[in-house]
């Protein structure tokens, strides 16, 4: 499928879809992995070590691409900025989620990361939300409030813990919305992506320690070879071959639609838990799971409305 008319970009085009998918697949499988960082180490302190490791990959990947590693005044107070929000606060919110609830009930709550990015673009960036949109996200919320449901009675955890697992992970859902709206704006996009992305890695791993060593205490890690090989996977397959990659998609195609990769994720998580966790499909999480295609692929069909 080739670009709309008028200059629009459908999610279809194949530069377009390609990295979509590709970043849903990883970040399907990213779930299986996070919650073998949260054992023995606290949250914050994986998070930092996850990006030291991907920062420094990232500035090498400038390097590889030659392309400038300065940014000016402006653009370090915007990577600072996209750092806090993207690679500090969002990912704590959703490490310390899983200590309440489970990986697969924190990935079926991203998928509503479409709603605040759509309404955030609509603000700040003037991006207008089609009816088409509208309808196919509400067909997919429909099937994300299934998967939900399931994973709910699945899950083990008390009410209060389960409360508290929501609501730290719709903490992380608003941080990188933010952070996903940032990278639509112009001023953001006037920057070399690799760029701000390797120095909001490393502004963002800077902010994990500090906050690590005021709220935990000194550095704790493992010794385990699973725990490092988990860290170098999320740093570099799970950071720096994927947000470079979604980020680009959302500069092109806008904030709203590129968060439909999240409703792809849970499906892919669930689908490598039967291939290594034994999981069983259910009659529940089987319609929500098709519910929610059949929202993506009418909001994916969906024109880009132009800004207003």
């Amino acid at each position: 499928m080739t670009d709309q008319p008028g200059g629009e970009v459908s999610l279809l085009t194949p530069r377009i879809l390609i990295p979509f998918l590709l970043v849903s697949l990883i970040w399907g499988s990213t779930w299986l992995v996070i919650k073998d960082q949260i054992s023995e180490v606290p949250p914050s302190w994986s998070v930092s070590y996850r990006f030291l490791i991907a920062a420094a990959a990232m500035f090498v990947l400038v390097g590889i691409r030659r392309t400038t590693f300065r940014l000016d005044r402006m653009g370090h107070v915007l990577a600072m900025i996209l750092g806090f929000f993207q690679f500090s606060f969002n990912f704590n919110f959703v490490y310390n989620a899983e200590l309440y609830i489970t990986s697969g009930l924190v990935a079926v709550l991203f998928a509503l990361l479409m709603v605040p990015n759509a309404i955030l673009g609509r603000i700040f960036i003037g991006q207008k939300i089609s009816g088409q949109f509208i309808a196919g996200s509400t067909i997919a919320a429909a099937g994300i409030a299934l998967l939900f449901w399931h994973e709910y009675q699945a899950s083990t955890a008390s009410l209060g813990q389960v409360l508290l697992g929501v609501a730290l992970t719709f903490g992380g859902i608003i941080a990188a919305s933010i952070a996903n709206v940032m990278q639509a704006g112009e001023r953001l996009k006037s920057y070399p992506l690799i760029t701000v992305l390797a120095w909001a890695m490393l502004w963002g791993a800077v902010i994990n320690i500090i906050l690590s060593w005021v709220l935990v205490g000194p550095p704790t890690y493992e010794t385990r070879a699973a725990y490092w090989a988990g860290i170098v996977y999320l740093g570099v397959i799970g950071s720096v071959v994927t947000f470079p990659l979604y980020f680009a998609i959302i500069r092109e195609i806008g904030p709203g639609r590129a968060a439909y990769s999240s409703v792809l994720v849970p499906i892919v998580a669930m689908i490598l838990s039967t291939m290594f966790e034994g999981f069983v499909w259910t009659l529940l999480p089987a319609a929500g799971a098709v519910v929610a295609m059949l929202g993506l692929i009418v909001a994916l069909k969906a024109k880009r409305a132009k800004a207003g």
